[in-house]
């Protein structure tokens, strides 16, 4: 949980910076709206990253223990 946190913050700050440079917000709730929208898709693809990532590992956790057996 904590390493799907921070990587969103850390991944998803920049990203959010980069991507509004090439829209128009002309009003803090147009920036809040965006930021919003943008860090919704940041975290959800970091969430899915960390759980394929995870479940790999588990995987060969349990292929180098049928292994030993």
């Amino acid at each position: 949980m904590q390493v799907t946190f921070v990587t969103t913050i850390v991944v998803g700050a920049p990203v959010v910076a980069i991507a509004s440079l090439f829209f128009e917000l002309a009003s803090w709730g147009a920036w809040a709206s965006f930021a919003v929208r943008v860090g919704a898709l940041v975290w959800f693809t970091t969430a899915v990253s960390v759980y394929l990532v995870a479940r790999r590992r588990a995987d060969e956790g349990e292929t180098e223990r049928s292994s030993e057996s």
